[in-house]
């Protein structure tokens, strides 16, 4: 058996691409996309045509109902592929506006069901900044899934079971990125790998503390630089894996043992915790790696959209 196939029967794989004609190799249960994989993908002669239709028919409706027309359009197609959920992220620029956050995954939303897509198969994506996820808990009362995105910190994870949101996105490979350039030359990557990971750890911290205390958001580890990282989260609810990386992980034969086990996790000795906004804002403030890696996420994801509709308008 592959590793691929033994990852699966512990943990959900999810594809992380805006690639749909790729995927399908990986028979993933659910897909993610986000600005920047979207913007790969319309730049590949094999997708040009999805946003030439989208601009034809939408174009005169303003660059916010294209790009939702776009996002949407995307997502259809991957779930033609998946049999599970497609994640269709909010423009990042609302990363700080609660009120347009919802109006905007409310609209999302909309255009899915236009298409025929039960609300239960889409997860609106969100920056867990504090906006994001206040807006993320008014979408799940109105019944709207959500993912929150660009996860770094244990207090963002906290605030987000608090929310009652429905995944939670924690990125491992950009913790790890921060920690081995902040290391420098002093870093060690074999000392570093595996259960070492700093964003594995983080990963695990988040999981056995919903475990423990009973909290139904599920765990997605995403943003993964390696194999190692991934086999060292097997178990976790779910894992966002890029297409290379699947294949790396099909490829490879070793034996793969579960990592993360959510009965171990009740009988932990772990403290609970809880954040109020200022609370919140604080503990976040206090790590500079997921302020650091929060903001810059946002701000990647900023440009993307904007080059993305610099590409639409010149269509």
């Amino acid at each position: 058996m592959n590793q691929l196939d033994a990852l699966k029967q512990f943990t959900t794989v999810v594809a992380d691409t805006g690639d749909f004609k790729q995927m399908a190799a990986y028979t993933p249960q659910d897909a993610t996309t986000n600005p920047s994989l979207i913007l790969k993908a319309v730049q590949k002669p094999e997708y040009a045509h999805l946003l030439k239709e989208i601009m034809a028919r939408y174009g005169s409706q303003g660059l916010d109902e294209s790009m939702n027309r776009l996002l949407v359009r995307f997502g259809c197609e991957i779930l033609q592929l998946v049999p599970g959920r497609v994640s269709t992220e909010v423009d990042a620029r609302l990363s700080f506006d609660t009120e347009a956050t919802v109006t905007r995954a409310r609209r999302i939303v909309d255009l899915y069901q236009g298409e025929g897509v039960h609300v239960d198969r889409i997860l609106i994506k969100i920056a867990s900044t504090w906006e994001g996820i206040q807006a993320a808990a008014r979408l799940e009362r109105e019944g709207i899934h959500t993912n929150l995105t660009l996860l770094f910190s244990f207090c963002q994870a906290v605030a987000c079971g608090q929310a009652k949101v429905q995944l939670i996105s924690p990125f491992v490979g950009r913790i790890y990125d921060w920690y081995k350039k902040q290391a420098g030359a002093a870093w060690d990557e074999a000392a570093m790998a595996g259960a070492n990971d700093p964003g594995v750890q983080s990963v695990r911290t988040i999981f056995n503390f919903y475990k423990k205390f009973g909290i139904d958001t599920e765990v997605m580890g995403a943003s993964f630089r390696n194999v190692g990282q991934i086999t060292a989260l097997a178990g976790c609810d779910l894992l966002t894996i890029s297409p290379e990386l699947l294949a790396q992980l099909a490829q490879t034969e070793a034996p793969l043992a579960r990592a993360l086990d959510a009965d171990a996790a009740r009988s932990m000795d772990i403290p609970f915790v809880s954040f109020d906004e200022s609370g919140f804002r604080y503990a976040l403030n206090e790590d500079a790696m997921a302020t650091e890696k929060l903001a810059e996420g946002i701000r990647a994801f900023a440009a993307d959209t904007l080059k993305l509709e610099k590409l639409m308008q010149a269509v």
